[in-house]
């Protein structure tokens, strides 16, 4: 009979190995055409991390 609490490994924090933790969640809209441009990405999550620090760097003259 399987465990009702699940693996215990589950239940662990995902490693990272960046600097800062991914601790906070960001929501916004976009249109439909963006939206399936960014899931053709291989990495969705990370290219929008990349294009919004970017666009920072690139408003502060870095």
């Amino acid at each position: 009979m399987p465990n009702p609490k699940g693996n215990p490994q589950n239940l662990e924090p995902i490693k990272s190995s960046r600097d800062e933790q991914l601790t906070e969640q960001l929501n916004f809209r976009v249109t439909k055409d963006m939206k399936e441009e960014v899931k053709a990405q291989d990495n969705p999550p990370e290219f929008c991390r990349d294009a919004i620090q970017k666009a920072l760097d690139e408003k502060q003259g870095k």
